[in-house]
């Protein structure tokens, strides 16, 4: 079976690749009959369209697009969560590199099976039939949420458009309104759900998967109804941008009930938990990004060496684990990022707590400040002097050998973005850097292996380095680009709590009071906090504001390309980032105390960040506009 499929995945390659440039399937090669009157012609078409799914993936960034072999830029560098060598400090997706012409190629391969897979229906089942064109609604439904988070609304196109035809008006569409496209998603999904069987192969939908989606497309489309303040109306008087905020009930509604869909059929991740033991806490989130069997886990791409691979591996490692290709360090945590964590010592602001009376707070490793943190925040990001693959990860800015009776003073003026001063600090450039004796006669390397580095950005230039998703015991050989093949996790069960509190919050702050939904919000919350060892809400009107929960789920949901669109449902983006540096912890080691302190600060690369309220709704491509004479382009571009 294995072989047929693959020999009907080549054949649907040539035949796709000749369609979408003559519309028709060439004769000589491969006929609908072919490929729709049995099971494997059915599954090769159905894992060639699976595979274009517009997933913000392994190999996704702003700055390439979707499924691109070579990251940079990634997501979490343009929202906040981490710093990279490689940001532009813009939160924008690169235009030039924009989803809209391959998310259509993929509604009409989509709707192409819709039109033709039913004309062999006799050769199946009922059950069988329904549940394939589910799958097939469920990927036309994610493909227009890729579309409808990023434009607006946009053309709806539910059958195959011919060419040449005798109407050419038939291919001049219009941008529907932007909550009718929200609507239709919802429609495939439901029909999804109704049709697809409760489990299918790994990578691929069941019902949940479809109910699961809707959580997230319905809470973005309640979000937009609640906090948008963009408006685009067309000639016809479809709202284009923007939804009515009398819709956001519905929306949180159905986001709320798509949620509660999955009560008893996925499960946090709790395989090795243990209550109050954090190391095994930690493990256990470590993990879940690796097991195949996990409760948690709703909806998967995965990869395989050598047919599909990425990199994440070999772009994210710290320094000192580099392999031949020379990447490391892309994704580095901020330490806005990590102050969001329980368990660190905190200022009455809620910044990080590093120095006493205007003196620096000493430490024997670098890991006692982290002592107490919640287990989640080891599992997600990797804390100068943890262990990873065995090794101790040696993160420092540099080696102070100034005096120390009394306490060590600031070694910048607060708010300071200048560089820190040469007299004092013994620094390293790079990689390369000479021992430094040490008063005891020992030596140390100023930087240690894996940076700071104040002249190669190879290194950890936050002061940490991220750990999830990467793979606890890959050899250093195999550390490659485009080696790497651990399984992307797309949605899990997580996210779908994350998604029925937010909801539940924001139905009962709207006023509606049929279910006690702050309870609800409440206890998916603690679900999630129990799990990760962080400290428990203590009831429900703990949950004082949108943004306990919101917090909640960018720690829960860090690094996993989830954020970023979360900041532009919610609107907040050009509030965080305009003019924004993000802030660094810097690890120093005091020669004659022989004890380590920490330089709380902002990025001394000093990148500011930049939002465009008009970024909210991309930028159309041109070319796109110029074709249409119905479609009109997003407000300032």
């Amino acid at each position: 079976m294995k072989k047929i499929i693959y020999i009907f995945i080549c054949l649907l390659t040539c035949w796709t690749t000749a369609c979408k440039k003559l519309d028709v399937p060439p004769i000589n090669i491969i006929q609908d009959k072919d490929v729709f009157t049995s099971t494997g012609g059915i599954q090769a078409y159905m894992a060639r369209i699976y595979a274009e799914l517009p997933i913000e993936d392994f190999r996704y960034s702003p700055e390439r697009g979707l499924n691109f072999f070579w990251i940079i830029s990634p997501f979490p560098a343009v929202t906040g969560e981490a710093l990279s060598r490689d940001q532009r400090g813009a939160m924008q997706e690169n235009v030039n590199e924009s989803p809209w012409s391959d998310c259509y190629k993929l509604i009409r391969d989509v709707n192409y099976f819709l039109d033709n897979m039913p004309k062999y229906a006799a050769t199946y089942t009922p059950a069988q039939v329904n549940s394939w064109l589910g799958e097939a609604r469920f990927i036309r439904a994610a493909t227009y949420f890729a579309l409808v988070k990023r434009y607006g609304g946009v053309p709806i196109v539910d059958k195959v458009l011919e060419f040449p035809t005798s109407n050419v008006d038939d291919l001049n569409i219009a941008r529907s309104s932007e909550d009718a496209v929200y609507d239709y998603i919802a429609q495939d999904l439901d029909f999804a759900y109704a049709n697809m069987s409760e489990t299918n192969q790994a990578g691929r939908a069941n019902k949940y998967v479809a109910a699961a989606f809707k959580s997230r497309a319905m809470l973005y489309a309640g979000s937009i109804a609640k906090y948008n303040q963009i408006n685009l109306v067309d000639g016809a008087g479809n709202r284009v941008c923007g939804i009515p905020s009398t819709k956001a009930v519905t929306y949180f509604k159905a986001a709320y009930d798509a949620a509660v869909l999955l009560d008893g059929k996925y499960t946090l991740y709790k395989k090795v938990w243990a209550a109050g033991d954090k190391d095994a806490q930690y493990q256990n989130f470590v993990n879940m990004f690796f097991d195949a069997a996990s409760t948690e886990n709703i909806f998967v791409r995965e990869y395989h060496y050598p047919e599909s691979v990425h990199g994440y591996d070999s772009y994210n490692v710290p320094r000192q684990l580099m392999g031949a290709n020379g990447y490391s360090s892309e994704v580095n945590p901020t330490l806005n990022f990590v102050e969001l964590f329980d368990g660190l010592p905190k200022n009455a602001d809620g910044t990080i707590k590093t120095m006493t009376g205007g003196k620096y707070d000493l430490y024997n490793t670098t890991m006692d400040l982290f002592a107490n943190a919640e287990p989640r925040l080891r599992a997600t990001v990797i804390l100068p002097g943890d262990q990873f693959k065995g090794q101790s990860i040696e993160i420092r800015r540099g080696i102070y050998t100034g005096a120390s009776a009394g306490g060590i003073s600031p070694l910048l003026p607060a708010g300071s973005a200048a560089n820190y001063p040469t007299t004092n600090i013994v620094q390293s450039s790079n990689a390369n850097q000479s021992p430094y004796k040490l008063p005891d006669g020992t030596t140390m390397n100023p930087a240690g292996l894996s940076g700071i580095f104040t002249g190669d950005g190879t290194c950890a230039i936050s002061g940490f380095s991220v750990r999830k998703y990467l793979v606890p015991d890959k050899p250093t050989s195999e550390v490659l680009e485009n080696r790497s093949d651990q399984t992307w996790i797309e949605i899990r069960y997580a996210e779908v709590l994350l998604n029925r509190a937010e909801a539940a919050y924001e139905l009962n702050a709207l006023g509606q009071n049929d279910k006690s939904y702050l309870q609800e919000a409440f206890t998916a919350i603690n679900q999630i906090r129990e799990r990760a060892g962080a400290d428990m809400l203590t009831s429900a009107a703990a949950i004082g504001s949108v943004d306990v929960i919101r917090n909640e789920r960018r720690k829960e949901l860090g690094f996993e390309n989830k954020i970023w669109w979360d900041m532009r449902r919610w609107r907040t983006a050009d509030r965080e980032q305009n003019s924004t540096i993000y802030r660094v912890l810097m690890p120093f080691y005091s020669a004659n105390d022989k004890k380590y302190f920490f330089d709380a600060r902002t990025d001394e690369r000093n990148i500011r960040y930049t939002f465009d309220v008009r970024w909210y709704y991309e930028e159309i491509p041109n070319g796109e506009i110029q074709k249409s004479q119905k479609l009109i382009q997003n407000p300032g571009y």
